[in-house]
């Protein structure tokens, strides 16, 4: 086997170690903004795709896969990972797709097709129309199941292509804006509309499947967000009591069954305060935030893709062990919009702990573009229970050094730290409910910075020939 990896970043990265640990020969696949990305060194060989929109090439990547003799590609997450025409491309090639079939993937991972199915199977879903693509249709489902509701790509996910609307004179904008930004992120702009709620819990329940048989490997909490995009998850869902915890699983296990789903995915839903909950949507995937669940389960995900689609048995779930929580680090300004970064990473320094796992896709000198995701790592912390994982990641986070692109490490750090938080009393809408103020720099930063500012060359410059970081931070913005 040979495993042609169609993905950037982080992920790619994360996907080819584990291909080095089963002694699997991997294939990077690389555009032009991503020459110098750490992911095509870990890999035994690499394929130059062309132009920065490349990764969303079926042709291309099948065109690499045939040229560098790879027998089998893994999609990673995000791009075409969740293409029923790729995996169906790929078959008809004869590579194998790590991943669900492209049956399952129309049955699941198309919202309308996957809330059809819950409603079959009699798992609860959210009050809704599956069929608005017209805004007279939309128009008319908002004023039978009332506001505030969401509109929501049919054919993807991530917070692409979805808008909060409040009442009806927001509507028709909202279904414009919706429509436009799914056709430019999923070619796809079929919406589906459905009633908000809140408070609520976004809890998902991570599934294996071989094609046959299903299991849970526990949930996940995922409330944290902005803009309907995940920012801090963890493992399990402390929040959760027992019999709730029961029935999503035996439900997102009913789903994965029913689709004879092989591979990994995610079932996500909505747990209201009162235990009530809601089908959200099925990821045909692996998630972003599948490390938690590793850290918690013991099992290697991507080593369980792998294995299943060359016909292996599923692996018996594990009991889990302790918590953990996971932050992403993005190139982005959480206090001026969440605007994307990018620039030269002048200074990278991850920190080394127990309990600590740095899933990076970036290296000092690389230069962070503004052509795909602004994520640029995740830091999660496992402990042995829920309050030392927090301090773990905390202390984490306070010990990375990333100098260059604006980043969102401090905002994670409020978050970490906020009595909300450790509480365990967070939903989908803590975070935009409230006014995050930048913090002030520690006065010794402050004044050095002020100093090179200034001219002062004293002020943390390097003697000799060498510039040294603050010889060439350029446009760096300190305290990000």
């Amino acid at each position: 086997m040979k495993v042609l990896v169609a993905n950037r970043g982080e992920i790619a990265c994360r996907i080819l170690r584990t291909l080095r640990e089963m002694s699997v020969p991997g294939v990077a696949v690389y555009t032009e903004p991503d020459r110098d990305a750490p992911h095509i060194d870990l890999a035994d060989e690499a394929v130059d795709l062309g132009a920065a929109d490349r990764y969303f090439s079926i042709d291309g990547l099948i065109s690499a896969a045939k040229q560098s003799g790879a027998t089998a590609i893994h999609p990673g997450y995000g791009f075409l990972s969740q293409s029923a025409a790729f995996a169906r491309a790929c078959a008809a090639a004869s590579v194998t797709f790590i991943g669900p079939t492209a049956e399952s993937m129309e049955v699941l991972g198309d919202k309308r097709a996957s809330r059809a199915a819950a409603e079959r199977l009699g798992v609860p879903v959210v009050p809704g129309a599956r069929e608005i693509d017209r805004y007279s249709d939309a128009e008319e489902a908002a004023a039978r199941i009332g506001y505030p509701l969401l509109l929501k790509a049919a054919g993807g996910g991530g917070g692409r292509g979805m808008r909060l609307v409040r009442d009806r004179a927001g509507l028709k904008d909202a279904h414009e804006g919706a429509r436009r930004e799914s056709k430019a992120a999923f070619v796809d702009d079929r919406l589906i509309l459905e009633k908000f709620v809140s408070p609520a819990r976004h809890i998902e329940v991570q599934i294996l499947g071989d094609g046959r048989e299903a299991v849970a490997l526990g949930d996940r909490e995922c409330s944290l967000q902005r803009r309907y995009q995940k920012v801090i998850e963890e493992a399990p869902a402390s929040a959760v009591g027992d019999a709730v915890r029961r029935s999503l699983a035996e439900a997102a296990v009913r789903l994965a069954r029913d689709a004879a789903y092989r591979s990994a995915g995610t079932v996500e839903f909505l747990v209201a305060p009162d235990g009530a909950y809601y089908f959200l949507e099925v990821n045909t995937r692996l998630q972003v935030e599948h490390p938690i669940t590793e850290l918690v389960s013991g099992l290697d995900l991507v080593r369980a893709q792998v294995e299943l689609a060359q016909g292996a048995s599923l692996p018996s779930p594990a009991a889990s062990r302790g918590h953990a929580i996971e932050a992403r680090l993005n190139a982005e300004n959480p206090y001026g919009g969440f605007l994307p970064q990018s620039g030269p990473v002048l200074m990278l320094h991850w920190p080394s702990r127990p309990g600590l796992r740095i899933d990076s896709g970036i290296r000092e000198g690389q230069h962070v573009t503004p052509d795909y995701d602004s994520l640029l790592a995740k830091i999660i912390a496992w402990g042995a229970d829920r309050e030392q994982a927090r301090r773990r990641l905390v202390e984490a986070l306070k010990e990375t050094v990333l100098l260059g692109p604006v980043t969102n490490q401090s905002f994670l750090i409020q978050i970490l730290e906020s009595d909300d938080f450790r509480r365990g009393e967070t939903h989908t809408s803590t975070l935009e409910s409230r006014d995050w103020t930048e913090p002030e720099l520690p006065e010794e930063i402050a004044g050095a910075a002020r100093a090179w500012l200034a001219g002062g060359r004293d002020a943390g410059a390097t003697s000799g020939g060498a510039p040294g970081p603050w010889d060439a931070l350029g446009g760096f913005r300190v305290g990000s």
